[in-house]
């Protein structure tokens, strides 16, 4: 199969629209939530020894990190789209590197060569443990990117909030490196306490939180909904969550191996002044922001809000199209969307959102739209007259719309 041609099928096919299969994940730290719409058997479709499925990636080209039982292309996005009679599959990573700025607009094929975020559902039944996304100069030192990620957590998902719905952030100002270091130091003796010197925070349906490289953070049982940059470097700072052990593999995960038992390079790692910010709320939270004057979008027949805009790495809107309505929404870059409430029509696809999903299955709730459709502008009609159409949309760096 040539991966050009059947790229360039797929965006016809679509009209500068691609469907996406959805991209699940697991991780063996993590017990599923449970919000996701996969099938309570599928759950653990890949075996215990990998891990609950807590997580369902969209718009991705960027390889989960899992350890050596890895699947093959684990967390990467296919496009699915018609070939005669049968029905095919192309990696969305390599459909890029084929179409280029066909696909991505020339703006982001020129400055990254590549589609350089991507977003997720993240879906624990408890809290993660208090851990860091490594900064630029850190990652670099094994082959990886940074990663800035946000929080957004929708109602439709969040029917209940999990075993902990709080979110530890940072350390508390005043807390000196050497504290954070001596709790690095206890790992391996049982809890290490370090949310003793950190700050939990209540989550709300409805609104957000940024998350910069170099931050520690611990995220609660809320089903949330991360745009975040092309990356999934991490290490696990937090020894001892609820009754489960962390394995000391993880608090050295993506070091340099000289660095394995430098206790300073993983206090390097930290961006203490992020850490320590007395007017955290202020500079992180999020609560969404209307795209235009709220009445002139509901007379024409939707609402759209940016629900993620406090980084230039990305950006994330909340669609609304209202009973009854037929919407033209433009935007000035490209995006994935995953729809969350209702179903209709976008452009030529029929789009619904599934009450369950198999392990497998395929589904029309995600897409990816190019840069010229999301100019010329995305038709969506919803022939409901009692249910809205509510989608999340994710965009790359840079977006030429975000004003904010």
């Amino acid at each position: 199969m040539n991966v050009k041609n059947s790229a360039e099928l797929a965006l016809e096919q679509g009209k500068g629209i691609v469907r996406l299969v959805p991209n699940w994940v697991p991780r063996f730290f993590c017990v599923p939530g449970r919000r996701i719409k996969l099938h309570p058997d599928d759950y653990y479709a890949l075996g215990g020894e990998r891990g609950g499925i807590d997580e369902r990636w969209f718009s991705s080209t960027t390889p989960a990190e899992n350890g050596p039982k890895t699947a093959p292309n684990e967390g990467l996005s296919f496009i699915v789209f018609q070939d005669g009679t049968k029905v095919q599959k192309i990696l969305l990573r390599d459909a890029i590197n084929e179409l280029k700025e066909t696909l991505l607009g020339e703006r982001l094929w020129k400055n990254y060569g590549r589609w350089p975020m991507y977003s997720k559902f993240f879906d624990n039944k408890g809290a993660l443990p208090h851990h860091v996304h490594h900064q630029t100069k850190h990652a670099k030192l094994v082959n990886q990117n940074p990663k800035h990620e946000a929080y957004y957590f929708p109602t439709q998902p969040n029917n209940h909030g999990g075993d902990f719905p709080y979110t530890f952030f940072g350390v508390e100002p005043g807390t000196t490196k050497d504290q954070i270091k001596k709790c690095l130091m206890d790992f391996t003796k049982g809890d290490n306490k370090i949310t003793n010197f950190s700050r939990a925070y209540r989550l709300e349906p409805g609104t957000g939180w940024d998350v910069p490289p170099g931050l520690l953070h611990a995220p609660g049982s809320l089903c949330t909904y991360e745009p975040q940059e092309a990356s999934d470097v991490y290490a696990m700072y937090q020894s001892l969550v609820g009754d489960q052990v962390i394995p000391e593999e993880m608090l050295w995960k993506n070091s340099p191996p000289e660095k394995t038992g430098d206790y300073d390079y993983l206090i390097d790692v930290l961006d203490w002044e992020k850490n320590v910010d007395p007017n955290f709320v202020a500079n992180r939270f999020m609560r969404p922001k209307p795209v235009k004057p709220e009445k002139e979008m509901e007379t024409a027949g939707y609402n759209e809000k940016w629900i993620t805009y406090r980084s230039d790495n990305f950006s994330a809107k909340e669609l609304t199209v209202l009973p009854g309505q037929t919407v033209t929404i433009k935007d000035a870059a490209c995006y994935g969307l995953i729809v969350l409430q209702g179903h209709g029509k976008m452009g030529v696809w029929e789009i619904e959102t599934p009450a369950l999903i198999r392990f497998g299955q395929l589904t029309s709730d995600e897409f990816f739209v190019s840069e010229e459709a999301a100019r010329q502008g995305v038709t969506i009609t919803n022939p409901s007259q009692n249910d809205p159409i509510v989608m999340l949309k994710h965009f790359g760096p840079g977006n030429p719309d975000l004003k904010i």
